[in-house]
């Protein structure tokens, strides 16, 4: 909420997200959300022309590229400040300041593009912002950008939150998780994850965005830092960027070189034929430069130094030139802030470093973490994540690494990626991998394109068709539909498995025009696919080729693999299988791993040789994705090996099993494979007490929390059902202690079938209960305080306690707010 409420300040627009993957794939968001919009309004049906200036950076016009090609948007790329659009155009895009370091007034492309009713997204520098006009009163509809220099590291490219910011208009339609404000039953204010009718779960092929998760952690990060330094800090952090930046443009020109930015916040271009000495000299002295033809550029930050700006003229200029310290530049009035931001007090309370430790911790005691007990979330493998793993990226050598360094200052990233490439090749039973995808749902889109590709370059463009079964993520139609496909849904029979009959017969049916199939293996339901490699097989005799999606590979590694199934391509959710932190929704990785055949066909990157020979548009903006979290993975796999890997899977599949052994005479299992076992997680089938006695899977997953334990995965894949997923992490002792806990809210459930307690008013239906309600003088419920927060004796010695009663989520939906509500909220609650 810190994060949305510092973006919507700074942009000037009303509703912000979560954060986004990085800002070519926000920008590449906007474009498709534009696309997707005028295609429902049916007032534009012609309108496929997108707006590029000249002067966006390049890898977001290479990430637009990759993403209009299947919607079948054209890219017109010109200059904005003399460009006239047509009714064609759905959008365009600028980018504020620009590539050149240029800020430029673009309100008058703005009523141009909205002359013709299309939609304007700016790409902004947020630090920027806090000087310039806000791209709102210049007239974008949407600002995207990233918060990389928020506080948070390089890391050779990332994990960085990207920003996504729009008009009312569009809060129905944008990308990602939005967290709004709500009530709970008590009337206290609640934060949630506000609209959720848009995520993909639900809306499978009709969803206009396969994002499903957020950068939160960097987010986080990010947010924090706007509230240490406040509106008067991040200010004075601007100031003197663009302080120094205006006296090296000054040193520049008094040494006789032509700079041709004029109006700038922190980036120069200069016009020079001397580009190779120029950089030799600024090699010497540590600093790398923007090489262009007869130009270089600079950029300068908030780690730049007098000394710096010193050193850099000179290696510039190749001469000993004076830096006037007082050389200060002022906007053109047009273009400089004139409203306030960040004036909520949470911006404006915290300036001692005690205070601030307080403020994060008191956050952090409202999250139920790993710290406090096992996370059964199906499907979404809550493991450990060891400290080991997590310390190299805080060493510089990886956190200050600039991701388009030359090659030869990053020896030892580079050793490290190819060393994982190679291991996660082999773990897949594959030839190659590509590391780009940001995310699970971004390696699903990935792993599509290369299909695409493969079948265009084999000269069969017509080949579009995917069967996807009805149990997959809901990602998978979405990844589906934006790389071009069309979706066609197989059945499932009762027992969890793929209906083969249904297959065989759709894929007769696509045969000439069949690209493949999306599979998961294990299968969504928990068990493994009997008949995977016929399904494979069958798929191949029809010229389909097969993606898996490799969600489930904890239940695989060591075991089995894609490679040995059948597949021809998979993605890995390193976040889950492979140890990265999921930090309340991101940041997370989802690379690729492909056969022989589709080697050549792994995405490139404009500005650092990676990928195949024929390979694919980027799917990101950096080569490598968030490449230092790649460190994490890296050091899971070669502190395990082999054995310890294989041992993982073995663990987590015993696991699912030994709960599902003292959990069956209590509740039904839904799906069972061979031998009436599970993969590494399982479903429990509650609809049965929601007919007969209104009891659902929300109460069981709220009542959880008094128990001190997260709910699981709920009402998905099957609704009124929960989703359990132990993970090898666990030892017999929290997962006896977790059985415990469901065999007791076994026996709640019983005293309402048995009429011993209200139907419509127990410690279900009620749950879960908060220290506000037990310690409240009018306290009236029908049982105990003690039976609301102690429901069993260990549960006295830890107890979590949630910090809100359930929330209103209609009302979130109806009236969502995302930003910071006025503390007045919180102290009268707090009253209550």
């Amino acid at each position: 909420l810190n994060f949305q409420t510092m973006v919507c300040d700074l942009t000037g627009l009303p509703i912000a997200n979560a954060s986004l993957l990085d800002e070519a794939t926000a920008a590449a968001e906007a474009m498709s959300m534009f696309f997707s919009v005028c295609e429902k309004n049916r007032a534009k049906k012609t309108s496929n022309k997108f707006f590029v200036d000249h002067a966006v950076f390049e890898t977001t016009k290479a990430l637009l590229e990759t993403r209009a090609t299947p919607f079948g948007i054209e890219l017109v790329y010109g200059n904005a400040s003399d460009y006239r659009a047509d009714n064609a155009f759905v959008g365009g895009i600028i980018q504020y300041p620009n590539a050149d370091g240029e800020v430029i007034d673009f309100s008058g492309f703005a009523a141009e593009m909205h002359a013709v009713d299309a939609f304007v997204v700016a790409a902004a520098d947020l630090l920027s912002l806090t000087l310039l006009k806000n791209p709102a009163s210049l007239g974008a509809d949407v600002v995207v950008g990233n918060s990389q220099r928020f506080g948070v590291p390089m890391g050779y490219g990332g994990p960085h939150a990207a920003f996504f910011a729009c008009t009312e208009n569009f809060k129905r339609f944008a990308p990602g998780r939005i967290i709004g404000v709500s009530v709970d039953q008590d009337g206290h204010p609640a934060l949630r994850m506000a609209l959720q009718t848009r995520e993909q779960h639900i809306k499978r092929e009709r969803a206009t965005s396969n994002i499903c998760t957020a950068q939160a952690l960097l987010a986080i990060m990010a947010g924090m830092y706007a509230v240490w330094h406040g509106p008067e800090g991040l200010t004075r952090i601007a100031q003197s960027i663009q302080n120094k930046t205006s006296a090296l443009k000054v040193a520049l020109e008094n040494a006789g070189l032509t700079v041709t930015t004029n109006t700038y916040f922190d980036t120069l271009r200069i016009s020079t034929h001397e580009v190779a000495n120029i950089n030799n000299r600024a090699l010497a002295l540590g600093f790398n430069l923007f090489l262009g033809n007869n130009q270089i550029g600079v950029s300068l930050n908030e780690t730049t130094t007098w000394d710096d700006v010193s050193k850099l003229a000179n290696a510039i200029t190749g001469k000993d030139v004076t830096i006037d310290r007082s050389s200060s530049t002022s906007m053109p009035v047009g273009l400089q802030r004139q409203t306030d931001f960040l004036t909520h007090p949470t911006f404006n309370s915290y300036r001692s470093e005690t205070e601030m430790m307080r403020y994060i911790k008191k956050l952090e005691n409202k999250d139920l973490s790993l710290t406090h007990s096992m996370i059964p979330l199906g499907s979404c493998t809550m493991k450990l994540n060891a400290a080991t793993e997590l310390m190299p990226l805080s060493w510089p050598n990886f956190s200050k690494i600039h991701p388009f360094v030359p090659q030869s200052q990053a020896e030892g990233y580079l050793e490290m990626l190819q060393e994982l490439e190679k291991d996660l090749a082999e773990i897949t039973g594959f030839a190659a991998t590509s590391l780009q995808p940001n995310s699970g749902a971004q390696g699903e889109y990935a792993g599509l394109m290369t299909i695409r590709a493969y079948h265009e370059d084999h000269g069969q463009s017509h080949r579009t068709a995917m069967l996807i079964p009805s149990s997959a993520h809901g990602t998978n139609p979405a990844s589906a539909v934006m790389a071009g496909m069309k979706v066609v849904v197989t059945k499932v029979l009762e027992d969890g498995n793929i209906d083969l009959a249904d297959l065989k017969a759709k894929a007769e049916l696509h045969s000439d025009n069949l690209a493949g199939i999306m599979i998961t293996y294990p299968s969504t339901n928990g068990i493994y696919e009997a008949s995977v490699t016929e399904v494979c097989s069958i798929v191949h005799e029809h010229g389909g080729l097969i993606y898996m999606d490799g969600a489930n590979m904890n239940a695989q590694v060591g075991l089995t693999s894609p490679g040995i199934i059948g597949a021809d391509v998979c993605h890995l959710n390193l976040h889950k299988t492979f140890a990265i932190p999921h930090g309340g929704g991101g940041p997370g990785m989802g690379p690729i791993c492909v056969n022989e055949k589709l080697a050549p066909y792994l995405p490139g990157h404009p500005l650092v040789a990676t990928g195949g020979e024929k390979g694919i548009s980027p799917i990101s903006a950096t080569p490598f994705g968030s490449a230092s979290i790649l460190l994490i993975s890296y050091a899971y796999i070669k502190m395990l090996g082999a054995g310890g890997l294989k041992k993982a899977s073995e663990y987590a599949i015993l696991n699912a099993n030994y709960l599902v052994e003292c959990l069956d005479e209590h509740y039904p299992i839904l799906y069972r494979g061979n031998n009436n076992r599970v993969a590494h997680e399982f479903i429990i089938d509650l609809r049965q007490f929601k007919k007969s006695i209104g009891i659902d899977a929300e109460d069981v997953a709220k009542r959880l929390m008094d128990y001190g334990f997260h709910a699981p995965t709920m009402s998905w894949p099957v609704p009124g059902t929960i989703m359990i997923e132990p993970t090898e992490s666990e030892s017999k002792a929290e997962l006896d202690r977790f059985t415990e806990a469901m065999i007791q809210i076994r026996e709640e459930i019983k005293e309402v079938e048995l009429g011993l307690v209200e139907a419509e008013n127990n410690v279900l239906t009620n749950a879960p209960h908060t220290s506000n309600l037990l310690l409240s003088d009018d306290y009236n419920l029908p049982y105990s305080r003690a039976k609301a927060a102690y429901p069993l004796e260990w549960v006295k010695s830890a107890k979590f306690w949630p910090s809100v009663r359930r929330v209103n989520n209609s009302h979130g939906d109806r009236n969502l707010v995302c930003t910071c509500p006025p503390i007045e909220a919180y102290e009268s609650a707090e009253v209550d």
